[in-house]
């Protein structure tokens, strides 16, 4: 059975459709990339993996349970913008990340001793131990990044999922950041779905690369459809789309 499930899933706000027909299945640990023009749907999808939005129709699995309705801590999401609570220290920042399931959202006692010693291992592991007991605003774009990334970690997430992470940073910094996930990946084991404008980065990253577009169009009326999965690629396999693979293996074989 696939970890992730994605079966027959529409979702339109209103009378407008926004993604249709999407069928994907997901193995556990993969890096899932998601490509495609503005206004496809990237970022929807990635709403409804995180069971921020119900699906108008079909249903999303995590690992064979019943679809959710709300988001939980199996999933850890990052966007763009550095999701970081400036008043707090990058220390306080990784505890906060992890006090939302405390009654109150506070830990006192033992178990704050206990969630600070979480956040030094986390901060350990994402390499910003040596600046605990600075603001967010001393850091740099990439620094507030990984910081954004280790409080989605606090709450030791399955699935995590990235909408256009590095899109503010710098080209250096950025590919600083591809090192950085691809070693926290590598320590994690976790299943990532990550939104990119940029195909080359998607590439670079992903297991597979999944397309997003629309197949029909209507000249008079492009909002009366929405997109798609339109293609699959491996990339681990030279970019090569799955269909398009096998059927080169059987002319190879012929």
């Amino acid at each position: 059975m696939s970890f992730v499930q994605v079966r027959g899933v529409f979702q339109s706000y209103g009378n407008r459709p926004i993604i249709e027909r999407i069928n994907v299945d997901v193995a556990e640990g993969e890096f899932i990339s998601i490509v495609g023009a503005s206004g496809c749907g990237k970022s929807t999808f990635l709403r409804l993996l995180l069971a921020e939005e119900t699906p108008s129709k079909g249903s999303i699995s995590i690992d064979g349970a019943a679809p959710a309705v709300e988001p939980g801590r199996e999933r850890g999401v990052v966007f763009q913008r550095y999701s970081v609570f400036p008043h707090l220290t990058v220390r306080e920042n990784i505890v906060a990340g992890e006090s939302f399931a405390a009654p109150l959202g506070r830990f006192w006692g033992a178990r704050r001793r206990a969630a600070l010693e979480r956040a030094d291992e986390t901060l350990a592991r994402i390499g910003l131990n040596h600046v605990a007991q600075n603001y967010p605003a001393t850091l740099s774009g990439g620094m507030q990044q990984r910081l954004a990334i280790g409080q989605a970690l606090t709450a030791r997430p399955r699935i995590l999922l990235l909408d256009e992470p590095f899109g503010a940073l710098d080209p250096g910094t950025r590919l600083q950041m591809h090192d950085f996930l691809t070693d926290l990946r590598a320590q994690t084991g976790m299943t990532i779905f990550m939104v990119t404008h940029d195909l080359s980065e998607g590439f670079k990253l992903g297991d597979r690369v999944l397309v997003f577009d629309k197949i029909r169009w209507d000249p008079h009326d492009p909002a009366a459809y929405g997109a798609t999965i339109t293609y699959d690629f491996d990339a681990r396999d030279g970019g090569i789309p799955y269909q398009l693979k096998e059927d080169t293996d059987v002319l190879e074989t012929a």
